[in-house]
């Protein structure tokens, strides 16, 4: 069992920044392949970017690539999104999820979910 809680989401101006970090419970992090995903209003949930179990291996959407970082540490059981050059069109609630597969961009793959955090960019 894993438990997930998300931090860092606030508003910032198109162009800033955000860190969003995620925290999780349980001796077995480093098992778990770990995904951010998105939702805006209205629209479906949208993976954003994943990383491998020992961080080795990193997949982004194209709309983010070269923006957004994701990173993790084992040993302190935390999974962040670095989100640089913010656009509007990333305003979402953010959720970071935990996978017992290898690497995986697919939702349903996702075993584990935190409760979200917004963020949202104006313009």
């Amino acid at each position: 069992q894993v438990q997930l809680v998300e931090s860092g989401g606030g508003l910032v101006q198109a162009g800033g920044s955000l860190r969003l970090s995620c925290g999780a419970s349980g001796r077995t992090f480093s098992r778990y392949s770990l995904g951010w995903f998105r939702q805006a209003p209205g629209k479906e949930r949208e993976f954003v970017a994943a990383i491998s179990r020992s961080g080795g291996v990193r997949n982004y959407v194209d709309s983010v690539k070269g923006r957004f970082t994701i990173s993790r540490d084992n040993a302190k059981n935390t999974v962040d999104l670095q989100m640089n050059s913010l656009k509007p069109e990333d305003t979402a609630v953010y959720y970071c999820a935990a996978a017992a597969v290898v690497l995986t961009n697919r939702d349903y793959d996702y075993d584990y979910w935190g409760q979200g955090t917004q963020v949202t960019v104006s313009s």
